[in-house]
């Protein structure tokens, strides 16, 4: 069973959709890692407020995780 080239741009749609949205997450976690530990060294009581500013980006991952399989599944069915 041989794939054609639409199976492979579903696949590589779908990868880019996941990577592209990580590398995006990644950049905004440094940026805001970056700022929170600079509040904590002038203010320890910030620390709780820095770590849930940290973990919001990730749902930029989550979204990606979404459409790429929303991509997987329209391809599928169409």
């Amino acid at each position: 069973m041989a794939a054609d080239i639409s199976t492979g741009l579903i696949a590589l749609a779908s990868g880019l959709a996941i990577g592209l949205s990580a590398i995006a997450a990644a950049i905004a976690e440094k940026d805001i890692g970056v700022a929170a530990v600079g509040a904590m060294a002038e203010k320890e009581e910030l620390f709780g407020k820095g770590l849930v500013l940290t973990v919001i980006p990730e749902t930029i991952v989550i979204f990606g995780l979404v459409v790429a399989i929303l991509i997987l599944n329209l391809a599928k069915g169409g």
